[in-house]
């Protein structure tokens, strides 16, 4: 069996490297800067 230590650590290695990761998705697929008018007429 594995350390509950280990387990716990592992938990939060995943977690760190999921963070963002819905965010940085969305501003790939996206783009971040805000739609604008182009033409004004």
């Amino acid at each position: 069996m594995v350390s509950r230590t280990r387990v716990t650590e592992n938990r939060r290695t995943i977690r760190k490297k999921k963070m963002g990761v819905k965010r940085k998705a969305a501003n790939k697929n996206k783009g971040t800067t805000p739609k604008f008018k182009v033409h004004l007429d």
